[in-house]
């Protein structure tokens, strides 16, 4: 029996074995130190009713009040994080990316942001306070998110995504060329401040001790090294999203659940629907900055006509016409940039929310493998069984009992996994829903203001020159 063990999980980011560990040390905990890990109806995660009077017994612990006060906060588990959600209700948190400055010079150069909050929050010592974060700080804040709570079902915004072509202008570049540059670190301030708002709000997220760390504490982090392209980690990284993308095609799961079947082809055409729209004002942004140029060249035209025009109203009004175009030209340049900062990136940061959602589904098919994984190897662990006790083995009959009885508790626990990150999965997608339809509605609100602000100071621009049109005799 010792050459047949149990193969491999399906993922190596997936421990089953791992789980008994926790139970264990989990259990020991409940008896010797603290009756704060049992659940909200006083039952631990064990039903054997040899152990049930251990845990009662320490009910009786005298000094409960004293225990519960000095517990933890926020702990990646179930019932204290739906509490923090309940109390973070009426609170606010605003952080304001700003002062990108270049540090260090050559290949070894980076920008550093300043990273301003302000809240009313408890949890955080301060109501306003400052640090200073270079880009791969961000992102090194992301993986550890992912890592604590992709496996719950949580729904964590993506960072902003790694530019090795920017980046390398940047640190190529000398003080009297980062004028170029200007517009690349803008946009990466940008999004580095919707990315930070958009982890703030969330009612979990946003109180969690690695992202209080990062806004509070006044002192370099440890480098994220492993957000590298060229790092080890980074080259695993790739291998397992290869890995990923082949299972994602190979594997299809039969999904039980009307809802999920709906909303995955949901999300499949909004992201359909959300790049197509992308595109087109991209397209948009382009042109208004074509009208633009275009606008330039006939502003310069109309000036040198009104030069060599020898009719001196005709050149007045050719003059202040060089000049009214002129400042159409720079109300296209706004318009363009508007469309592009408050539309185009808006769909972009959805687009990225939508991948976000798709790897948190993904996620959930992943639970779902190693559960029908525990499931299979029960059966072989029954099925043998079964043949050592009709072969009168009762020596390895009696191991095979301890592996079945072992592979039931995996599967017990795979199935509860499952049927958690469904529910929270679908708790997220409701709160998703509500601050999509918010944004969008606030994002159109904006984009309309920006239109009609900018046309009718295209009409008060023409207004005013067509009494010198008139005038001219």
């Amino acid at each position: 029996m010792a050459d047949d063990r149990e193969p491999p999980p399906l993922f190596n980011n997936v421990e089953i074995d791992q789980r008994d560990d926790d139970n264990e040390d989990l259990f020991s905990s409940a008896i010797d130190v603290d009756v704060g890990v049992l659940d909200g109806d006083g039952q631990g995660p064990f039903n054997g009713t040899s152990e049930a009077p251990k845990l009662h017994l320490s009910q009786d612990v005298p000094d409960l009040d004293i225990v519960q006060v000095d517990r933890p906060a926020p702990a990646p588990q179930a019932k204290p994080l739906d509490e923090l959600e309940k109390e973070c209700g009426d609170q606010f948190i605003e952080v304001t990316v700003t002062e990108p400055q270049k540090l260090g010079e050559g290949m070894g150069a980076y920008v550093a942001y300043k990273v301003i909050t302000k809240t009313n929050m408890p949890i955080f010592r301060k109501r306003s306070f400052s640090v200073m974060r270079r880009f791969s700080d961000f992102l090194g804040l992301h993986d550890k998110l992912v890592e604590k709570y992709l496996r719950m079902g949580r729904i964590i915004p993506p960072a902003p995504e790694k530019s090795v072509i920017g980046m390398t202008k940047i640190k190529m570049s000398n003080q009297a060329e980062q004028g170029s540059s200007a517009e690349f670190v803008e946009k990466r301030r940008a999004s580095l401040e919707r990315y930070l708002n958009r982890t703030a709000a969330h009612p979990i997220l946003g109180v969690d001790p690695d992202f209080r760390e990062f806004l509070e504490t006044d002192m370099e982090l440890p480098k994220a090294t492993n957000t590298s392209a060229l790092s080890g980690a980074g080259v695993m990284r790739l291998f397992n999203k290869v890995g990923e993308t082949v299972n994602k095609i190979t594997y299809k799961m039969d999904e039980s659940d009307p809802w999920f079947e709906e909303k995955t082809q949901q999300i499949e055409n909004l992201d359909t629907q959300l790049r197509k729209l992308h595109a087109s004002v991209e397209t948009l942004v382009l042109h208004r900055k074509d009208l633009a140029l275009l606008t330039s060249a006939f502003a310069k035209s109309a000036a040198m006509l009104s030069n060599c025009e020898e009719h001196t109203s005709l050149s007045r009004a050719l003059s202040q016409l060089a000049e009214v175009e002129e400042k159409v030209e720079a109300l296209h340049n706004e318009q363009a940039n508007a469309d592009f900062s408050v539309l185009c990136e808006l769909l972009k940061d959805y687009i990225a929310l939508i991948g976000a959602i798709k790897e948190v589904f993904h996620e959930r098919v992943k639970v779902y493998q190693n559960w029908q994984h525990s499931q299979q190897m029960l059966n072989k662990r029954r099925e043998q069984k079964a043949k050592l006790e009709l072969s009168g083995k009762p020596d390895k009959g009696n191991q095979a009992s301890v592996e079945v009885v072992e592979w039931e508790a995996k599967v017990d626990r795979g199935q509860e996994e499952f049927d958690n990150i469904s529910k929270m999965i679908k708790k997220e997608m409701e709160r998703f829903e509500v601050n999509r339809v918010k944004d969008f509605k606030a994002i159109i609100i904006q984009y309309l203001e920006n239109l009609m602000t900018h046309q009718q100071q295209l009409i008060k621009y023409w207004e005013a020159f067509l009494p010198e049109a008139k005038a001219i005799a």
